[in-house]
């Protein structure tokens, strides 16, 4: 059942997120041609969840049933084939996966796989295949004494992220397996293999567990990035009395080349669905790396996601890890790394203020017009002169991890001609000078924790991102554009990215277009970049570099930092 040569093949990005799993279809051209989804709180039959999990609020636990995502997949492969998807021409397959989760196979797991029967659903045939039914969550927070044993094992938070790309998070698959075997050692001992839940989605289509992809690897703190192997001593603390050689047994090989044949697809697919037997398997990755395939991110871009929380992702070719960021291996290329930026705090930081100047100005129609206005019309750090201060604060609703505060709200005044920081209240018009300020605050954390990473565009100009895209809720809003863009640079412009919900899927079907279709050597970008249609999915919304606004700022990047040491002392006083 080759693919004849008149008929364009097809490739399948599968997303298993926290609340829905999705299989997405394109072309050779990247045109998406079905979407098929698979929503766990209004599809799933049989699983009392709420939002894609379970909870054990005593236990701080957060947890979703394995069975729910195989009954999802046999379901959105019938849903692609009732919109009339030709399965025979699916030339290959890949994944994303929510990061940092884990599925506990059991003694059963490879004979299970092996020997799926095309009459039944994986469901049926699979529920056993586990030694544990459940996949922690990356929302799960019961690990803070694993925590701080992997943040204290290398001897700080800094040795570890420089290690593994991150200090210890609650949600990373390290502390979490830690946490597994002290909690259900017997379970622990007949667990034959643990997937991340984006090399399990990659199993269910080879037949048998597949292994970890180069990226989402990284997000369990055990992986050595700089050495390019699991860490000895990070192994050791993980496994405890049950030893190395037995978690690098359940943990399994990784592979450095992001779009390495795994292998044809099981001949469950074949019967099942019409599948080609030739079908390849291609190594899933977790959802953040599939993000930023989801374009053609060139080395120094910058992606933004402004939505109720914020991430920064960056392809960058610098290693330069700290507590307060993530380093990852680069999903398909070789030498770069991906740079991550976690905030709890976004949108709803932005929509307090926005309602605080509505209150004040009256609300209209448009419930961003006041807060765009107001921003727009303040000056930079809310300087009408030189010699004025610089306004800047931090604006937490809820408790934030980058820095790790409590909720609250701080106002400075910062002079550059001595260096001085003063708390204040007074000087402020609030909450109109709040309006560029919450815009301000969180660029300039975003400048602040991506310095040297960028390179010089050239020309003489600083160094910057070539572009900065702007996805999510926010990248809507023009004057927040234009702020980013005088804030991070741009040697390109601030572009806005309409990608809807679909960067994961859309990532990971590019990653397996690319890895079918390369030729020897050619890179992700290339090949990705030459078939890839900017006017399909971007729109240069803003402009980015602007000489002496982005110097200015770079000053106040300098009050900034000085300005959240100075309320991390106070508040651990």
């Amino acid at each position: 059942m080759a693919v004849g040569p008149d008929q364009n093949p097809l490739y399948i990005g599968f997303d298993l997120s926290t609340q829905q799993l999705k299989g997405l279809v394109v072309n050779s051209d990247l045109k998406v041609v079905y979407i098929s989804k698979f929503d766990f709180d209004a599809d799933s039959r049989g699983f009392p969840i709420k939002k894609g999990v379970l909870t054990n609020e005593a236990e701080h636990e957060v947890y979703a049933p394995v069975a729910m995502w195989l009954q999802a997949l046999d379901s959105v492969l019938d849903g692609l084939r009732q919109q009339g998807l030709d399965f025979a021409r699916v030339k290959g397959i890949s994944g994303a996966g929510q990061q940092h989760g884990s599925v506990y196979w059991g003694d059963r797991a490879e004979a299970l796989l092996q020997n799926l029967d095309p009459s039944k659903s994986l469901e049926d045939q699979l529920s056993d295949a586990f030694s544990h039914p459940y996949s922690p969550n990356w929302q799960d927070s019961s690990t803070q004494q694993e925590c701080d044993e992997f943040d204290s094992y290398l001897g700080s938070q800094e040795a570890l992220a420089q290690a593994t790309g991150s200090k210890a998070h609650h949600r990373f698959t390290g502390p979490q397996i830690l946490r597994f075997q002290r909690k259900y050692p017997d379970v622990y001992q007949h667990t034959q293999r643990i997937s991340l839940v984006s090399s399990f989605l990659a199993s269910l289509f080879l037949g048998h567990v597949a292994p970890f992809d180069i990226s989402d690897v990284c997000g369990m703190n055990l992986w050595n990035i700089k050495q390019g192997a699991y860490d000895e001593k990070l192994l050791q603390l993980c496994a405890g009395s049950f030893g190395v050689d037995d978690l690098k047994r359940k943990l399994g090989p990784v592979y450095e080349d992001g779009g390495l044949n795994l292998g044809s697809i099981h001949r469950y697919y074949v019967d099942r669905y019409g599948f080609n037997p030739d079908c390849t398997i291609i190594p899933a990755t977790g959802d953040n790396p599939a993000t930023i395939l989801a374009l053609p991110l060139r080395p120094s871009d910058a992606m933004v996601s402004l939505g109720t929380s914020t991430t920064f992702l960056m392809s960058t070719p610098s290693y330069k890890p700290d507590p307060a960021t993530h380093f990852f291996n680069h999903p398909t290329t070789a030498g770069l790394y991906m740079f991550m930026l976690c905030y709890k705090n976004g949108g709803l930081a932005r929509e307090q203020i926005r309602d605080a100047v509505n209150d004040k100005l009256g609300a209209s129609d448009d419930v961003w017009a006041n807060f765009d206005r107001t921003a727009l019309q303040t000056p930079p750090m809310g300087q009408k002169t030189e010699s004025d201060p610089m306004k800047m604060g931090l604006f937490f609703p809820r408790p934030e991890i980058v820095p790790n505060l409590r909720a609250g709200q701080w106002r400075f005044d910062y002079r550059l001609a001595d260096g001085s920081l003063h708390e204040t209240d007074g000087s402020w018009d609030k909450p109109l000078d709040e309006a560029r300020a919450i815009v301000e605050s969180q660029m300039l954390s975003l400048r602040l924790r991506s310095r040297g990473l960028t390179t010089s565009p050239g020309d003489g100009m600083p160094a910057q991102p070539r572009r900065v895209y702007l996805v999510g809720g926010g990248s809507k809003n023009k004057a927040i554009a234009k702020i980013a863009g005088e804030i991070l640079g741009g040697s390109e412009g601030v572009y806005k990215l309409e990608i809807g919900d679909n960067a994961c899927a859309l990532g990971a079907a590019y990653k397996a277009v690319w890895a079918l279709e390369r030729s020897n050597g050619q890179t992700f970008e290339d090949l990705i970049g030459q078939r890839w249609k900017e006017e399909d999915f971007i729109e240069k919304i803003a402009d980015g570099y602007q000489a002496g606004v982005f110097e200015q700022y770079g000053k106040a990047v300098e009050g900034f930092e000085k300005m959240e040491q100075q309320v991390l002392r106070q508040e651990r006083r």
